[in-house]
């Protein structure tokens, strides 16, 4: 079961709209969904509101720390609850996949993404759940931290939401840790 979803993203006003905030667009729509309001906790170095899903409490998490030093915050927080990998869900955009697309995966790499790099360096273990939010990559010769730090399209934007609300039709499925359940659902490709 989960305990902990993570949404990564960088914090500011300046960064709110970019695609590299995808992460922090879920677990506010899930925040939203639960009326639940944001609170600092400076011991976590994160923003924190709490959920019952499913009958389970689970941990709504923004780091406050920009997404190369995401692994601080979740560290913290595995540390003081005595957290297993598995209880905790890392939301995060994913350049590998377009824009209106989202995925499960169950461990794995960091695949080049900054925010799981510091989390897999803090925790010492990478076997965490990671639901991945596609943003797409740049086209031409754009930079990548030029692309994911800058606001996506209108249609980009649609389909991120799309993908967005998708995944969070599966969201008791998430909490309950049927993680097989919402790969097949949400693996599916639409016609």
């Amino acid at each position: 079961m989960l305990k902990v979803i993570v949404g990564l993203g960088n914090p500011g006003q300046q960064y709110a709209r970019t695609r590299h905030n995808a992460g922090f667009w879920f677990v506010d729509e899930l925040a939203l969904r639960f009326t639940q309001a944001w609170q600092n906790e400076k011991k976590f170095k994160a923003q924190i509101a709490q959920i019952i899903c499913a009958g389970q409490k689970v941990i709504l998490v923004k780091p406050d720390t920009f997404m190369n030093l995401s692994g601080l915050s979740v560290a913290e927080l595995v540390n003081y609850y005595q957290l297993k990998p598995e209880s905790i869900l890392v939301v995060h955009d994913e350049l590998d996949l377009l824009p209106g697309q989202g995925r499960l995966k169950v461990g794995g790499g960091h695949a080049g993404h900054n925010g799981l790099r510091d989390i897999i360096a803090k925790l010492g273990e990478n076997g965490f759940n990671r639901l991945r939010l596609g943003i797409g990559r740049p086209q031409g010769k754009m930079a990548v931290a030029d692309y994911v730090l800058s606001a996506p399209t209108l249609d980009e934007h649609v389909d991120i939401e799309n993908a967005l609300q998708n995944s969070m039709r599966y969201i008791d499925e998430l909490v309950l840790g049927h993680m097989d359940v919402v790969m097949r659902n949400l693996h599916i490709k639409k016609c």
